[in-house]
């Protein structure tokens, strides 16, 4: 593999291919629809993730900006700057700082945002189910064997 693991001896066959193909097209078609929805109620992609990591997060608190780098899979700085622009636009709240370790960060939507995002969630889910046969398809591959 190109990324220095161990590579794998498995062989696939034609038909693992197809459905792999299958999703890596739907997965792109879904990223492409879900930024040009972002993009009509006037938020970039990584915009509309901040929102929907704010809000799909289970600590009534918030999020800290650690968990949304997480959620982002972006490095902390990078996160920040996507904060304070979102900010800007009023969907995020002031950032409040914990009692206990005010190092610690916490977000919140604003009004503004809860709503914007409410724009795009019920669309996303009905895309999502649309495309929840090719990520069933994936249940019936088998197992690649990892090398030990």
């Amino acid at each position: 593999m190109m990324d220095g693991s161990t590579e794998s001896t498995a062989h696939l066959s034609d038909q693992e291919y197809s459905r792999l193909l299958a999703f890596r097209t739907g997965l792109r078609q879904l990223m492409r629809w879900s930024e040009r929805r972002a993009a009509e109620v006037g938020l970039t992609d990584t915009q509309h993730q901040l929102l929907l990591a704010i809000r799909g997060h289970s600590d009534p608190d918030g999020p800290s900006i650690g968990e949304i780098a997480g959620y982002l899979s972006a490095r902390h700085h990078s996160v920040v700057q996507l904060i304070d622009r979102t900010e800007q636009l009023g969907l995020v709240a002031r950032r409040r700082r914990e009692g206990k370790d005010r190092r610690v960060v916490r977000l919140t939507l604003t009004e503004a945002g809860k709503q914007t995002l409410a724009l795009l969630g019920g669309t996303h889910l009905e895309e999502l189910r649309r495309l929840t046969p090719l990520l069933s398809a994936l249940d019936d591959l088998a197992p690649v064997p990892q090398a030990g």
